[in-house]
């Protein structure tokens, strides 16, 4: 159980006193996640390179060019690590940027970190929170000006989230392969966050919204397409905020959506749109991959592997996007394919060939070597006839002559990959023995050694897993031949029961042709069901009850669900008698009444059903192109306005009589009560998107059907 919840302490400060703080910056060190395992039981995740620099550089490096005066490192896992790098690196002398590292061994969430931000009492304003895995060229000048100008007018807008539009992809229909997807509502006239939702990108996506967003916000804009890019601009509220509510753990799942749904203390959220600024966080080995080949294409500019930044190693960029440092020895026979960058001292023997890879600093690459679509870090020796396909091979691994990395392989610090031996897709090698029990990945990677998921008589604490203890276990432990071949070192860790699913999304290797084949065939599915025949109605099975229940409950609603269908039968055929025969609408309110009487339906039931036999009347009436459908439908909205307005009327007594081609009122009146309504309306839309005329009344209702999937607790769009 949560504690309960308590308002937040107010910050009343003047503003110009506000102005007159330095802009700080909170960067979380620990991503609270496990999904670099097995790498990041011996090296914090922020401290592993990409393209050659470790990660939180590139956050430090863009913090610094975007104006931020002071910031708060905090670090859980592997700490010691973080805070010496820190400490003899140039960031720890760097004028008007003072850089502070605050510990912690207790903090398992982010919300536990910025608890402990709060006690510190270091936090003057405004500040920018951020993970050390972000890359960033944005410039924070707009997005903190629309902060401090809502903070002006509303103290309850107390953050910002940054946002970018990612397209799609038109095999996989998602925008980060491999990471959640998002769906987002956002006023787009304030710009207010009313809605964030992620989904598990594996499942067919079900989205839930209450239709009182409606009610609360005139014009709201549903999204698939935009990017969360975990830069947050924070007023000090939030520190206590989180303080004040000790189930606040995650910042999205907890923290983001408990302000939207807490309608006592009105705290807002509203977002700052990107477009031609770069901003991505690197949560996966697939996002490690895709934001390292922005860096080598030079999306994330100025940082980029040929433009000097804090203690990254010049390199120069050659044609095709090559990037090479100085002191490398390569063969004349070897090739270097583009978009690759080669650390400096690395040598590249005869006949060997590199596409599309990062090579690091200190690396051996012997004679027939093939590296493809690999990242290989510092210090690594690769021997000869070897063949890498889109693998990580982390420092001072020893791969021996003839062994084979196929995709998706990750080898761990200081493994040893005997001769001829095939390392199969997707493993994960690490001298660590794999821990006994798979912690979640919001759990720290250095929780292991209180759960005891780590043995402690190879390890002690896993805050001890450096160089020097895989050193040790690499030649004091005795490792079986049949592991990793002859002269093998380390452990294969299995991967558990439907794990394979998973591996694929989150690896840096390309989808496999079988995944891309089940992809095209859903997207074909899906424009076949697009398609269907504009008289046919969708199955009944696409709506459906929202019920928990079950037995004689889940019969109930059987029946009840019969009896909805029969009504709006009933319904449709009063209305097509009414006007076929000219029937006044005083005379069949009477009949629908009596229908309604007599299965015990509402007046918001009555209106759906009207609504679906106008929309079907609609579409069955000749028409050639969308406008004379939309005059059709315009015609009969004029026609029987009166008999839809009394109901409407009854539905809610404050409704003023507006004009029924307000589609909103349209829509939540007598499109969501109706299960057919909601289907024909939707066929009858679909003709509009053929065209290119700007159809006021359907695109407005086809925007709202994608707006409110389903009305909340009633009915389940599947």
């Amino acid at each position: 159980m949560g504690a309960q919840r308590k308002s937040a302490t107010r910050v009343s400060e003047d503003a110009e006193e506000l102005a007159r703080h330095p802009l700080q910056a909170i960067l979380l060190a620990d991503s609270f996640a496990t999904k670099f395992r097995p790498i990041t039981l011996e090296r914090p995740k922020v401290l592993l390179p990409l393209v050659n620099v470790p990660m939180i550089n590139y956050t430090l490096a863009w913090l610094e060019s975007a104006g931020v005066e002071e910031v708060f490192v905090f670090c859980c896992a592997h700490s010691r690590q973080v805070i010496d790098y820190l400490e003899n690196s140039e960031w720890h002398s760097q004028p008007n940027f003072a850089v502070t590292t605050i510990e912690s061994h207790n903090s398992i969430s982010a919300g536990d970190a910025l608890r402990l931000m709060y006690e510190r009492n270091v936090i003057c304003g405004d500040f920018v929170l951020i993970s050390g895995d972000t890359v960033s060229n944005m410039s924070l000048t707009q997005a903190l000006q629309e902060h401090k100008d809502r903070r002006k007018k509303d103290n309850n807008a107390v953050m910002t989230m940054v946002i970018k539009r990612s397209k799609p992809s038109s095999i996989t229909r998602q925008s980060r392969l491999g990471t959640d997807e998002l769906f987002i509502a956002i006023d787009p006239q304030t710009k207010q966050l009313v809605y964030y939702e992620e989904k598990a990108d594996q499942l067919k996506v079900i989205v839930s919204l209450d239709n009182s967003l409606l009610i609360d916000n005139p014009s709201i804009s549903l999204h698939n397409d935009k990017q969360d890019c975990y830069i947050d601009i924070c007023s000090p509220e939030v520190l206590s905020l989180f303080t004040d509510n000790f189930d606040y753990q995650h910042l999205r799942r907890h923290f983001v959506k408990g302000l939207l749904v807490d309608d006592i203390m009105g705290y807002k959220i509203f977002t700052h749109e990107i477009h031609s600024s770069y901003a991505a966080r690197i949560d996966n080995y697939r996002s490690y991959d895709t934001i390292s080949k922005d860096i080598i294409q030079r999306w994330t500019y100025p940082f980029v592997p040929d433009v000097k930044f804090f203690e990254n190693c010049a390199t120069r960029l050659e044609r095709e996007g090559m990037y090479r440092a100085s002191e490398i020895e390569q063969s004349r026979s070897s090739h270097i394919g583009p978009l690759t960058v080669i650390g400096k001292g690395t040598t590249i023997g005869n006949n060997s060939m590199i596409l599309n890879s990062v090579i690091g600093k200190g690396c051996v690459i012997g004679s027939n070597v093939s590296v493809v679509g690999s990242y290989i870090w510092d210090n690594v020796t690769i021997e000869d006839g070897c063949e890498l396909k889109h693998a990580i091979v982390c420092d001072g691994v020893i791969i021996k002559s003839g062994a084979v990395l196929e995709p998706g392989v990750v080898l761990s610090f200081k493994v040893v990959i005997g001769q001829q031996f095939v390392v199969p897709a997707y493993s994960k090698v690490s001298l660590l023995p794999q821990p006994t029990q798979q912690d979640s990945d919001e759990e720290l990677e250095y929780a292991d050694n209180s759960h005891g998921t780590v043995d402690s008589s190879n390890i002690g604490t896993v805050d001890k897993l450096n160089g020097d203890v895989t050193s040790e276990l690499s030649e004091t432990q005795h490792w079986p031949s049949s592991e990793l071949g002859p002269g093998g070192v380390g452990h294969v860790w299995s991967i558990c029961e439907g794990g394979h699913e998973e591996e694929w999304r989150h690896s840096v290797a390309p989808i496999p042709a079988d995944k891309l084949a089940e992809a095209a065939q859903t997207v074909d599915d899906d424009l076949e069901l697009l398609n269907l025949d504009a008289g046919a109605l969708l199955p009944s099975g696409e709506l459906k009850f929202d019920s928990n229940t079950n037995g004689s409950e889940d019969e109930d609603i059987e029946d009840s669900r019969d009896d909805s269908i029969y009504f709006e039968k009933e319904v449709e055929a009063t209305f097509l008698r009414a006007v076929h025969e000219n029937i006044k609408v005083d005379d069949i309110i009477l009949e629908m009444n009596s229908l309604r009487l007599s299965y015990n339906m509402t007046s918001a039931d009555c209106a759906g059903a009207i609504f679906y036999a106008l929309m079907k009347l609609a579409l069955e009436t000749p028409h050639n192109s969308p406008g004379e459908l939309q005059q059709n439908v315009a015609g009969l909205v004029n026609a029987w306005k009166k008999l839809m307005m009394f109901y409407a009327k009854e539905i809610d007594d404050q409704v003023c009589p507006v004009d029924l081609l307000n589609c909103d009122f349209v829509f939540y009146n007598f499109i969501l009560p109706s299960t057919a309504g909601f289907a024909f309306a939707s066929q009858i839309l679909s003709h509009s998107l053929i065209s290119v005329c700007n159809l006021q009344l359907l695109n407005s209702i086809w925007f709202s059907i994608f707006l409110f999937l389903y009305e909340s607790n009633k009915w389940r769009f599947c």
